[in-house]
């Protein structure tokens, strides 16, 4: 990072923060082994690709499943919430998880072709904009600047586990609002509702939800973007009605029926895909726009999520 990228970076987090994050990625963003929620991380290891597109291959399932990546499915969701406030009735997100900007071009490619038809008042990103875990990033930018053309109006993201730090302010110069353990008001003819974001929790254990909690009122209606799912205790126990995120990819490499052979994730099966609830929180984990390690899906078909939220 040259001295005014560190600039940009301190200017927009504070110095200590975007040190410490910057610090822990030189530590930990390449690690097979330890470190995060889970122990084994394969998609740091550099032999995953092609042992499983050599699986793929002898299965004489490959040709299929390279396919299946960019049938992209736009998928709705309703939401029901007695503390909308009335002017929110009929808002709607559209959610948009796990491009990998760089290595999913047909996804891309149909994401665009989509995405001009499609009616909502946000869009919130929530994160794995590249498809390494570490290493270069211009080409996962360049595909998240042609992603953002097709999206119309105010834009919010996230980080996840495969995302530097050093991509926020190029990020952020493309109209997509960051949110960094950071909260926004969203008003509606003088009614609020609030978005906050947390850093990624699963690999780089970034995450802070007093700093992202800290502004919002305890009777406001309160939405949390998180990278992973594996958070859900402590958004419900924060009070927030709905949780969304992305990261378990629903499973990408899926048994007949859409059953995950993993979700490289530590939560209940129940909440790696899809709409759930847990104590009075909703949450809805997307599969994901583009697909992780290889360019491949079998049985669970890439999707972007229309949430439409009404008053309960």
């Amino acid at each position: 990072m040259n001295d005014e990228e560190l600039r940009k970076l301190e200017e927009r987090l504070g110095p200590l923060h975007a040190r410490q994050r910057l610090g822990i990625e030189v530590d930990h963003e390449a690690q097979v082994f330890g470190h995060g929620l889970n122990f084994f991380h394969p998609e740091n290891w550099y032999a995953s690709p092609s042992l499983i597109r050599t699986f793929l291959k002898v299965t004489g399932l490959y040709g299929r499943a390279y396919r299946n990546a960019a049938q992209v499915e736009v998928r709705h969701n309703d939401l029901a919430f007695p503390a909308l406030p009335p002017r929110f009735d009929g808002f709607t997100l559209l959610h948009i998880s796990d491009p990998h900007a760089d290595m999913n071009e047909g996804a891309m490619r149909r994401a665009a072709e989509l995405l001009p038809g499609l009616q909502y008042d946000i869009c919130v990103l929530t994160g794995d904009f590249r498809g390494p875990s570490y290493g270069p990033y211009e080409a996962a930018l360049r595909g998240m600047a042609e992603l953002r053309a097709c999206i119309k109006g105010p834009v919010y993201g996230v980080l996840g586990n495969h995302d530097t730090i050093r991509m926020v302010p190029r990020l952020e110069a493309m109209d997509i609002r960051m949110l960094l353990n950071e909260c926004v008001t969203i008003s509606r003819d003088g009614q609020q509702i609030y978005l906050a974001g947390i850093d990624d929790a699963h690999f780089f254990r970034a995450d802070n939800f007093d700093k992202a909690a800290s502004g919002i009122p305890s009777d406001a209606l309160s939405i949390l973007l998180s990278h992973t799912p594996e958070i859900y205790r402590q958004a419900a126990h924060a009070g927030f009605a709905l949780v969304l995120c992305g990261h378990t990819h629903g499973g990408q490499i899926c048994l007949p029926g859409g059953t995950p052979i993993t979700l490289d994730s530590v939560l209940p099966r129940r909440l790696g895909a899809g709409a759930w609830t847990y104590n009075n929180m909703a949450g809805y984990t997307s599969v994901g726009l583009g697909s992780s390690i290889v360019t491949a899906r079998l049985n669970c078909p890439p999707e972007i999520t229309l949430h439409h939220l009404r008053c309960g």
